[in-house]
């Protein structure tokens, strides 16, 4: 299954780099350090999302370590990794979409060379008050009639594993319907 996953995201990157300007073609997937623009905001977008779930998961009864998706290890919160997946493309994706596309970020947002990149503080601080915007931004739940935030919809995500381990619903994933 992460076979698939994988080779999924590496035909979304391909497509991405068709729309994107030439400093920010990913080209290829690569971390620690991420190698070029687009690379460094995925990774540094993907661990802010890994921390929120995170953050999310100890309001649950779960068990960060115990995943169904990634190989759980003692000490790797292996589940925050999984419930990550459902949300990247959800939230990460569409803020470096919106950061790129309306040219919010320059040449002082990035530190470092191609081959060794990271995020500025200056860039860090674009790209986390467009992610708190994000988790702050609600939407209308079908299933609940009510407004609910990004934040929130991961709780709520966690509460439906919760159920599904349980034994008291079957668990249906998140499908975007706004």
């Amino acid at each position: 299954m992460m076979n698939v996953e994988g080779r999924i995201r590496d035909r979304y990157y391909s497509a991405l780099d068709v729309i994107f300007p030439e400093e920010y073609k990913i080209t290829k997937r690569t971390r620690r350090p991420p190698e070029n623009r687009m690379n460094t905001l995925i990774s540094f977008g993907n661990s802010l999302m890994y921390t929120t779930v995170l953050s999310e998961i100890y309001n649950t009864q779960l068990n960060p370590t115990i995943s169904y998706l990634h190989e759980p290890f003692e000490r790797r919160f292996s589940l925050s990794l999984d419930v990550s997946e459902i949300f990247k493309p959800v939230i990460v994706d569409r803020i470096i979409l919106k950061l790129v596309n309306k040219n919010m970020l320059d040449e002082g947002c990035f530190r470092g060379e191609i081959g060794d990149m990271l995020l500025s503080e200056k860039g860090k601080k674009i790209f986390l008050a467009e992610y708190n915007a994000k988790l702050g931004t609600t939407i209308k739940h079908k299933g609940l009639k009510r407004n609910v935030s990004y934040k929130r919809l991961i709780r709520l995500e966690l509460y439906k594993l919760a159920k599904h381990v349980l034994g008291d619903a079957e668990y249906k994933p998140l499908v975007m319907w706004w």
